[in-house]
């Protein structure tokens, strides 16, 4: 196995990841605003679940995204 190219599309697959999960994620919180589903102060649970067929069973990963609050501190 070449490490280098597998560490690198591990990478990019991620990079993808992340950024279409990012856009929907915001667009669902967007909509849920203009719609008043939401009313911007919720701590909304989430989960991602990441599987390769035939080699890695579901991982899942929790979180919660606040709409408001206390957000993290600033960099120093």
């Amino acid at each position: 196995m070449n490490d280098e190219l597998f560490n690198l599309e591990l990478r990019k697959f991620l990079k993808r990841f992340g950024v279409t999960a990012q856009r929907a994620i915001e667009q669902a919180v967007q909509s849920g605003l203009a719609s008043r589903k939401l009313d911007g102060t919720e701590r909304l649970p989430v989960r991602a679940t990441l599987e390769i067929p035939g080699v890695l069973a579901q991982v899942t990963v929790d979180g919660e995204i606040a709409l408001e609050g206390e957000g993290p501190p600033p960099a120093t």
